[in-house]
C-alpha cells in the first residue's frame, strides 16, 4: 500500500496543557481577532510553536467542541508557521460552518502577518 505524504504528527512537546501556561499567554501575549476565533500569541523561546485550544461549553456541545479542536489541530499540524511562539486559539461558532481550506487560509494569514513583525 503506498504511503501518502501525511503532515507531521502533533507532538506532545507542541501542546500547551497547564493552566499557568495558558494564563501566561493570555496575560502577556498579543490578541488577534478573527470572525472564526480569537488567537493569542506569545514568544516561547523554543525552536518550535506550541498550541493550546480553549473551547468551552459556551461554544457548544462536546461533538461541536471536539470537531473544532480537530480542525484547529489539523491546520496547526499542516502549517508550521510560527516557530518560537505559543498560540492559544479560542474558536467561535462560524468555524464549524466554513470549509477547512477557508479556515486554514485565515489562520495562516493571521499568523504570518503577526509573526513577520
Amino acid at each position: 500500500m503506498p504511503t501518502v505524504n501525511a503532515p507531521a504528527r502533533f507532538r506532545p512537546s507542541e501542546r500547551i496543557r497547564r493552566r499557568e501556561e495558558f494564563q501566561a499567554v493570555y496575560d502577556r501575549g498579543v490578541k488577534l481577532h478573527s470572525r472564526l476565533g480569537t488567537l493569542f500569541l506569545f514568544p516561547n523561546g523554543l525552536a518550535w510553536a506550541r498550541l493550546g485550544i480553549a473551547a468551552t461549553r459556551k461554544f457548544g456541545g462536546a461533538v461541536d467542541r471536539n470537531r473544532a479542536k480537530r480542525r484547529i489541530r489539523d491546520v496547526f499540524r499542516r502549517n508550521k508557521i510560527a516557530p518560537g511562539f505559543d498560540i492559544v486559539v479560542i474558536p467561535k461558532r462560524p468555524l464549524l460552518d466554513v470549509s477547512l481550506s477557508a479556515f486554514e487560509a485565515e489562520f495562516c494569514r493571521l499568523l504570518e502577518r503577526r509573526t513577520r513583525r
